[in-house]
């Protein structure tokens, strides 16, 4: 199984026999998966932000490790360090927690700016460094990181240059009325309701295989252009300090790529760029001070740029033999 689409529907029907809702994050942490990215959810307590990343753990049988992140833990906590051992008499490496296919990192902005910099090479690279020496990290790997509202107490905002590494951030949202009484419904009948009623039915192989699928993706200039004017017009705002970087652009181009795959086509539509513009863009705009006492938010201006950006009319390539369609 390497098409992107199959991936896609088994993962989400297989977390859905535990999710109720959220099926947008699911999307979004599945083309992170095809694309190499790293996704950041944001919520209150409580809504499953860490058992989503778990939940498709499960479902990919890849190798998950969980990082509790706390203000005294430190750098070396997460990467590994060499330790002693007596009886050998020499020091032995001992590799830390980010060693590992999923590497989801709990509420990280309980943890120092400090801290958070331990995930900065392991993110942008793939390796870790530890006094001097680099390592390779597994493949496929992506970090997982959730974090609470940073209104609330104990919490440190993400640094600039650590937002930026992320391809997503998403909003994890309390349940409607019908989603909520689903939930009581089915843990009512079934209470202990958890990862182990989950199977694998992706493996690290076909993931690597999709990945490459989704590099193959075609994307029209038309459609590159629309999407680096949206970025470019992120920068341009008077209401932003700094706009979407260079790297944005590259994550927000493959993450329209695997949309489009996990939609089933071999193309980029517009579609495919405007419903991925908020979660690529918004975490990475810095207000600027004007825009702050005016109360004018990234999300305001990602709005806008969507508003006045026009796309381009053709959305599928032009060796396509029908038509494609204007939505999904």
């Amino acid at each position: 199984m390497t098409k992107p689409a199959a991936i896609h529907e088994d993962l989400r029907e297989e977390v859905g026999k535990v999710l109720v809702g959220n099926e947008s994050v699911v999307e979004v942490l599945t083309i992170s998966l095809l694309t190499r990215g790293h996704l950041l959810m944001e919520g209150v307590p409580g809504v499953a932000k860490t058992t989503i990343a778990r939940l498709v753990g499960e479902a990919t049988g890849l190798d998950v490790n969980r990082i509790q992140m706390t203000p005294d833990i430190l750098p070396a906590d997460i990467t590994g360090t060499h330790i002693y051992r007596e009886g050998l008499g020499e020091f032995e490496l001992q590799r830390g927690p980010v060693f590992a296919n999923v590497v989801v990192a709990d509420e990280i902005n309980r943890a120092t700016p400090k801290t958070q910099s331990a995930l900065l090479e392991a993110m942008q690279e793939g390796t870790v460094t530890i006094e001097g020496q680099t390592l390779q990290l597994p493949e496929p790997f992506i970090v997982v990181a959730t974090q609470n509202p940073i209104e609330m107490e104990g919490t440190y905002e993400l640094p600039v240059a650590q937002r930026d590494r992320f391809q997503f951030k998403v909003t994890v949202g309390l349940p409607d009325e019908d989603e909520e009484m689903t939930l009581l419904d089915r843990f009512d009948a079934e209470p202990d309701l958890g990862l182990d009623d989950i199977s694998q039915v992706v493996t690290a192989e076909d993931i690597l295989a999709a990945q490459e699928v989704v590099d193959d993706v075609h994307v029209e200039e038309a459609i590159k252009g629309y999407l680096r004017e949206l970025v470019n017009a992120t920068r341009e705002s008077v209401d932003v300090k700094y706009g979407a970087s260079p790297r944005a652009t590259l994550l927000f181009l493959n993450a329209a790529k695997a949309r489009a795959a996990i939609h089933g086509r071999d193309y980029v539509i517009p579609d495919d760029v405007k419903a991925l513009a908020r979660p690529v863009l918004t975490h990475r705009l810095v207000p600027s001070a004007e825009a702050d006492l005016s109360d004018v938010t990234p999300e305001d201006v990602v709005e806008e740029v969507l508003a006045t950006v026009e796309p381009p009319d053709g959305t599928a390539p032009v060796s396509a033999e029908e038509p494609a369609p204007t939505s999904e």
